[in-house]
Order: C-alpha cells, then sequence, then structure tokens
C-alpha cells in the first residue's frame, strides 16, 4: 500500500512562508498580553488592589511605604469587625482631604463609644488595644451610639493629633469602605498579616 502525498497537500506544506509564521506567532502574543493585562484590570478593579501607606497615623501597626494587599471584595459577602484594618473613602472635607485613608474599625452599628480619661470604652467596657503603643493623647470623645450600617474607625496612633478618624469627621458608612487590608507584602521584612 502506498503512502504518497496528495500534490495539493504537499504543496500547501512547502510553500508556507517563515514571515507569515512569525506575524502570526507575533499576533498570538499580543492577544495573550492583551488578556492578561484586561484580566488584571479587572481583579484591580473589582477584587483586589495594592496600596501604599503614607502617614504616620496607624503607626506602630503600619509604617510609612508598607505595601498592603486590599480584598475588595470581602465585604460584598460579609460586614466589617471590630479590629479589622480597612481602606475607605476620606469622607472629610478639609484642605488635607486624601482620596483614601487606612484606619481600625473600633465600633460597629449599635455599639456605644466613649474616650474617657483616654481609655477607650465600647459599651461601657474599657477596651485593651494591643495594637497600640500608647494611651490615646487628644481629649476625651462622646459618648455616641453608632446607628446601623455605621462605623466607627481609628488609627493606631494614639498620640495627640496624628489621626484623622471617625473622633473628626463622624462615623462611616459601609459604603464608604473600600476593601480589608489583608497583610502587608512589602517591604519582606515586615510581612505579616493584618
Amino acid at each position: 500500500m502506498s503512502r504518497e502525498i496528495p500534490p495539493d497537500i504537499e504543496n500547501t506544506a512547502t510553500t508556507s512562508s517563515s514571515g507569515s509564521t512569525l506575524s502570526g506567532e507575533l499576533l498570538d502574543w499580543l492577544k495573550t498580553i492583551l488578556i492578561a493585562v484586561v484580566l488584571m484590570l479587572l481583579l484591580n478593579l473589582f477584587v483586589f488592589n495594592i496600596s501604599i501607606v503614607k502617614g504616620e497615623s496607624m503607626q506602630p501597626t503600619l509604617v510609612e511605604q508598607d505595601r498592603l494587599f486590599i480584598n475588595k471584595i470581602v465585604y460584598e459577602f460579609d460586614t466589617p469587625k471590630r479590629h479589622d484594618v480597612v481602606v475607605l473613602h476620606d469622607p472629610s472635607h478639609t484642605p488635607d482631604r486624601k482620596e483614601f485613608l487606612v484606619k481600625r474599625v473600633i465600633g460597629i452599628p449599635g455599639d456605644m463609644i466613649e474616650i474617657r480619661e483616654h481609655v477607650l470604652y465600647i459599651n461601657e467596657e474599657p477596651q485593651t488595644e494591643p495594637y497600640t503603643n500608647t494611651s490615646i493623647e487628644d481629649p476625651d470623645f462622646g459618648p455616641i451610639r453608632l446607628e446601623e450600617g455605621r462605623y466607627f474607625v481609628m488609627g493606631d496612633n494614639r498620640h495627640a493629633g496624628k489621626s484623622k478618624d471617625s473622633r473628626s469627621f463622624g462615623s462611616v458608612s459601609a459604603k464608604e469602605i473600600v476593601g480589608k487590608a489583608e497583610f502587608i507584602f512589602w517591604p519582606m521584612s515586615d510581612m505579616k498579616k493584618l
């Protein structure tokens, strides 16, 4: 039995030029890169974000230039919890307004918040705050009760005047919270879960 290749198939195989193969391969690479870029943009828009810490309001937990992984989808399925470190839109209307702030959730809906004699009270219970390195140096605050869907946020830096937070701009809504800071990923020496 003879295994001859029909002449028309043989000619097709031998007339393919290397120029068209190179351009086809280049087109495949460009498609792959474009799909990867679009996928990363969509993930960045809806699922996660990378943020750089600016300022000292979250010291000692976070320091200037720490890189954070922000989970933007977690609060689509759950609500912020007390002690979560969150990124939120700056609700203030002052000249030093920033686009985003990083703060810790101190109070959740229904909580009574008060700062008395440099101690934080939640629902009339004094709080131990292991994430801070000093007692609250700013003036006393409250008491206030948080309404449904409202959160009280503060920076971990409790030195006088070091954190712009709910003591100055009030409680924030769940809609103002962009996502949860899950962990520091850079510098590697400071890598940790928050």
